[in-house]
């Protein structure tokens, strides 16, 4: 296991490094997908409901502010400002990565502080894939406990492992891991990609496991093999500065990654470059329970409750205008509008040979 000190610094990087540089990528997928107007939506705006269940909870849309942060004392604020938004709105949120919480007690604050912030909110803890074989299921149960989560997220971030100069690069047993955890733990089991998406296979093997939902987290937007260039080149590591570059655009588009996880799991949260309560309505009328983001999120964090707020209702009011020009006046009901999937997203979901609805 890493050193604390090392992890918790690296907590503050990644937050420091998403506001102010350039790691955004393109390529979600989401602009070759059109819902189908309708002209003649015989319903009343008004009466538009945009909420949906969610791993055995009713949220008021089906947004969640996704893992960003914890584990460093300037992360603290942010946690509590992303949670009290989360609680005022009704809709989810996770933390990041656990690790530095169960590692230093010094930390615990960071994390502690989304529950003090949302008592009624829906929040899931968040711990390694690469980590998730030594924790076990006592580790994780530990890292539910600290938030009094409501599910916890496994999160795999291999690509990034590599890249990161002190990345825990050993991928073994993390399957056999996940598979146990999904089993006796006392909350739901969400795994979940951190930018470059899951394939079909992989979702397969994952809704075998046991879990409960999947968390996309496809190619588009933050890339975090290139936040990790950043923090290389800072610390003079040319090989790791180029290997994070050269990977920039690695993976499997969000909305393909959707598809094919929804080929073999009920339970899909489409994230990765989501960034419009657009993204959100095409996401869901694709199939997914929910979309995910956190970027759009975090400089609100940091300026206050009523800034998380604001965006997070733009978003649902976006996301209710999508229903009721597609003639839907529920989530189910536009599960069930016509959608056209073309362009690049099109051939690749041919090539693979996945179906989309």
């Amino acid at each position: 296991m890493g050193d604390s000190r090392e992890t918790v610094d690296r907590k503050d990087d990644h937050i420091r490094i998403v506001e102010e540089e350039d790691v955004e990528e393109p390529g979600t997928g989401f602009g070759d997908v059109s819902l189908v107007h309708e002209a003649l939506p015989e319903i009343d705006r008004a009466a538009v409901d945009p909420s949906v269940q969610f791993l055995g909870h009713e949220l008021a849309a089906p947004v969640v502010i996704e893992s960003m942060t914890g584990g460093h004392p300037n992360t603290t604020e942010l946690n509590r400002n992303l949670a009290a938004a989360a609680q005022k709105v009704d809709i989810a949120m996770g933390v990041g990565s656990q690790r530095a919480g169960l590692e230093d007690e010094d930390t615990l604050e960071s994390y502690t502080v989304v529950r003090e912030a949302a008592p009624d909110a829906f929040l899931f803890g968040n711990i390694g894939a690469a980590q998730l074989p030594e924790y076990g299921v006592a580790g994780a149960e530990r890292a539910v406990e600290m938030i009094d989560a409501d599910a916890l997220a496994v999160h795999c971030n291999f690509l990034q492992e590599v890249v990161q100069p002190e990345g825990d690069v050993d991928a073994r047993e993390c399957l056999d891991a996940i598979e146990r955890v999904a089993a006796d733990l006392s909350v739901p089991v969400i795994v979940k990609e951190t930018g470059n998406g899951f394939a079909r296979a992989t979702a397969e093997k994952l809704a075998e496991a046991g879990v409960d939902a999947i968390d996309v987290a496809g190619k588009g937007g933050t890339t975090w093999s290139g936040v990790e260039a950043y923090r290389a080149a800072a610390r003079n590591q040319r090989r790791e500065q180029a290997l994070g570059e050269r990977f920039r655009q690695w993976g499997i588009p969000t909305v393909a990654s959707t598809l094919e996880c929804l080929d073999v799991h009920d339970t899909v949260v489409a994230s990765g470059g989501v960034r419009s309560g657009l993204d959100v309505a095409k996401a869901v009328a694709l199939g997914a329970t929910a979309a995910g983001m956190a970027k759009p999120f975090l400089s609100p964090a940091g300026q206050g409750v009523d800034a998380v707020v604001e965006v997070a209702e733009d978003l649902i009011g976006e996301l209710e205008t999508a229903l009721f020009v597609t003639g839907s006046q529920t989530v189910a009901d536009l599960q069930t509008a016509d959608v056209v999937v073309g362009g690049a997203t099109r051939e690749y979901l041919d090539q693979r040979g996945t179906v989309d609805r």
